[in-house]
């Protein structure tokens, strides 16, 4: 064979034998899943399934240990390591704030009701559940629109040398419930009786009795925005200062 040939065949192989060594390098690499580090893990308390308020807490239907991230777990977060036996300790808690799936518990939205019933367990010490008349078909209601938890105003119109009259007797109110029903249901609203739970302290509650002697109530809704303004209430000649929905004794 002639030598030139020779040199043509050993440089073509030389160039196959690179390529094939190229093309190995080029391969795509299988990714390594990296483990995960369960020493940087630590297990809370989660809520198993939507908890809406009222829910009666009976177990483990409704509260589960769940992984989280330990430099993401707070101090209100419930730690395994901490309270292991803090869904024995809920039993028979209700739900004073909803939850959402996979929610981490917050103690503070739990309430222990001791067989009593849901308002009587929310209701805040000193404070009293005074139910009042009105028109379930939204006339007093700000159309149906008012929900618990809402923030609202009590006005009074009664008839006054034949002319009706109407003025507010309370301001910036808590709505406890609207009939029966405390919550939403898929998104639709459910009015069932006609009574609206307000809370109030005892001074507000004989306020309330006796306007409704005198004429009918109206609540009317308040913006949220509002709610924590300083205002002054009026109520029968009796001035009180309210800063964020909380009564100023230092202001009488």
């Amino acid at each position: 064979m002639k030598p030139l040939r020779l040199a043509v065949i050993g440089i073509a192989g030389l160039a196959g034998l690179a390529a094939v060594m190229l093309s190995g390098r080029n391969e795509p690499q299988g990714e390594v899943a990296a483990a995960p580090d369960n020493a940087n893990l630590t297990e809370i308390l989660v809520a198993k399934a939507d908890l809406p308020v009222g829910t009666a807490v009976v177990g483990e239907e409704q509260l589960t240990w769940a992984k989280w991230p330990q430099t993401l777990a707070s101090g209100t977060m419930i730690l395994r390591t901490a309270r292991p036996d803090a869904i024995t300790e809920f039993k028979g808690s209700i739900v004073r704030q909803p939850f959402f799936v996979n929610e981490p518990i917050r103690e503070e939205k739990l309430i222990k009701a001791n067989g009593s019933g849901f308002l009587s367990a929310i209701l805040p010490s000193g404070k009293r559940g005074v139910a009042i008349a009105i028109d379930n078909t939204g006339a007093t209601t700000a159309g149906g629109f008012i929900l618990p938890n809402d923030y609202v105003d009590v006005l009074v119109t009664e008839d006054s040398n034949g002319s009706p009259k109407t003025s507010t007797i309370l301001s910036n109110i808590r709505v406890l419930a609207i009939g029966q029903n405390v919550q939403e249901k898929d998104g639709e609203r459910f009015i069932v009786g006609q009574t609206a739970t307000l809370q109030l302290d005892p001074d507000e509650s004989e306020i309330v009795i006796l306007n409704q002697k005198r004429g009918s109530l109206s609540l009317i809704l308040r913006s949220l925005q509002d709610v924590r303004k300083l205002e002054v209430r009026h109520n029968n000649a009796r001035v009180t200062v309210v800063r964020s929905g909380i009564i100023d004794e230092s202001a009488k």
